[in-house]
């Protein structure tokens, strides 16, 4: 097993840790989870180049990179999830102004912004797992009609705003569960409002790449099925002249 194989191994390893320490009550374990998935998102960058670079492209690699590209998004969907104001509404926004109080109470830790907090509603997760599901079967349909759907544009930055919008939730979580352990009445006013200022920002931060990477997903979903979409009804493409 060569290096980036080894790292993507890495990955595959540290993924049950990233979707289980979130769900820990410890703004400790939570902030470990963060850390890893920083890690993790950051090599899945590293070993694609490094195998590239230094022509370390092995049959191997092309099986664990997308599996643990899969897992790791599995993992970290479960605890946004849950954690993130688990429910059915259409709209993310449930309301206006700060909920510490009320969700911390409540075990949840959805986004906190000036236009209110934001949970991670049902119907988003589903457009980012069913997207993934669906790719991964056009991608075996297409590799055994002797195709190979390369990456594209959209796809690619879907996956930079995914990160940043996973890097914000975990973040915040470990944040906000240090706010529950270190928050009371003798924190001065002036601490509060930069405690808040923060908040919102990591939540502004938040929102607008889930928005962007939900669009993103969609976007480069119809993008593949537009270029790519002749494999499933057996015919060559149309040949321009």
């Amino acid at each position: 097993m060569n290096l980036p194989n080894a790292i993507t191994a890495g990955r595959i390893v540290v993924t049950p840790l990233i979707a289980l320490l979130p769900l820990v009550d410890s703004w400790t374990a939570r902030a470990i989870a963060f850390v890893l998935y920083v890690i993790a998102a950051v090599t899945d960058y590293y070993d694609g180049m490094l195998a590239r670079t230094r022509n370390l492209v092995t049959d191997l690699g092309k099986l664990l990179d997308p599996l643990a590209d899969k897992l790791l998004l599995l993992g970290t969907f479960i605890p946004m999830y849950l954690l993130g104001g688990a429910g059915s509404a259409w709209s993310p926004f449930i309301g206006s102004g700060l909920h510490y109080a009320e969700n911390f109470r409540a075990g949840v830790f959805p986004f906190e912004t000036p236009w209110g907090a934001v949970t991670l509603p049902l119907w988003i997760v589903l457009v980012v797992l069913g997207r993934e599901l669906l790719m991964t079967i056009f991608r075996q349909v297409a590799a055994r009609r002797g195709v190979v759907i390369a990456a594209i544009g959209p796809a690619k930055w879907k996956t930079a705003f995914q990160s940043i919008w996973v890097g914000s939730a975990y973040f915040w979580f470990a944040y906000a569960s240090w706010l529950v352990t270190h928050l009371d009445a003798s924190t001065s006013p002036a601490v509060l409002r930069f405690l808040q200022g923060f908040a919102y920002f990591n939540g502004i931060v938040g929102t607008i790449s889930m928005f962007v990477a939900v669009g993103l997903t969609l976007y480069s979903l119809a993008l593949y099925f537009q270029r790519y979409g002749y494999l499933l009804r057996g015919r060559a493409p149309a040949v321009e002249r």
